[in-house]
């Protein structure tokens, strides 16, 4: 990874802090980007402590004209990202009925429209130089659909149609286009959306185990390094998505029991 620019979106905590840290500690120079500069720098100082190397842009990965400003200076002082990982997004799971218009808008610029936007920046000179991997990360909610967070699976179904549109886009030029899907994950995102863990459907912890950061950053640094068009962690979900594919009745019948249960 010497050499190479890895950009991480959401770097101020969570996976996107532990992502940033392990592609610093593989010779990557990393690109942290986040909202708060603050927390950001301090992602920087341990990259750079460990040996590695970190520049820090802030920026509201809502608003589109923030994004091209601050991918027009990243052109400038460092290049064009060889790795561009969408992991920031955001969201609270809720009813509906409960969610304002304002919190299924916020659901939408971020993950999907900061995805679409920051990819637009780039790829233009990922497709002339051919050669890049772009990974988006996403929650099962990409292939399933539970009680109480329409606003959210809607959010993330459209991620991973994004992220399957843009495999067939650029297909044969060099780049790669790899969709990350994490279960839960132990991580500050919880905190930043109270009310989301109440309307978790209920599950197996030995069938579906809940994912450190570290864990949740190697399977999307492994994955896109492999090159991979999809990770699935825990595995068991690939089994979910196939049975979702065969029976949906069954499966949604058996998300409205869980969700209940919770």
């Amino acid at each position: 990874m010497t050499s190479k620019l890895a950009l991480v979106t959401g770097a101020s905590s969570g996976i996107g802090e532990a992502l940033a840290k392990r592609y610093g500690k593989d010779g990557a120079h990393v690109l942290l980007l986040a909202r708060n500069a603050e927390r950001l720098g301090a992602v920087a100082e341990t990259i750079r402590r460990e040996g590695g190397t970190a520049s820090v842009y802030a920026v509201d990965l809502a608003q589109s004209e923030a994004i091209a400003e601050t991918s027009a200076r990243i052109m400038r002082e460092a290049g064009t990202p060889d790795i561009l990982v969408h992991n920031a997004g955001a969201g609270r799971w809720l009813p509906l009925v409960e969610t304002s218009a304002e919190d299924a808008l916020a659901m939408i610029a971020v993950p999907y429209l900061a995805s679409f936007n920051l990819t637009r920046a780039f790829l233009p000179a990922m497709l002339a130089r051919r050669s890049g991997a772009i990974g988006f990360v996403t929650s099962p909610a990409s292939y399933l659909a539970w009680p109480n967070a329409a606003a959210y699976i809607a959010a993330r179904h459209a991620v991973a149609g994004l992220a399957q549109a843009l495999r067939s886009e650029v297909r044969g030029n060099g780049l790669a286009v790899t969709l990350i899907v994490l279960g839960t994950v132990e991580s500050p995102y919880w905190q930043h959306n109270p009310g989301s863990r109440e309307h978790l459907p209920a599950s197996n912890p030995a069938l579906m185990p809940t994912l450190t950061t570290d864990a949740a950053a190697e399977a999307i640094f492994q994955g896109i390094k492999a090159r991979k068009r999809t990770v699935v962690k825990p595995a068991i979900f690939r089994a979910l998505f196939l049975l979702n594919a065969l029976a949906p009745g069954l499966v949604a019948k058996q998300l409205r029991r869980a969700a209940r249960k919770r």
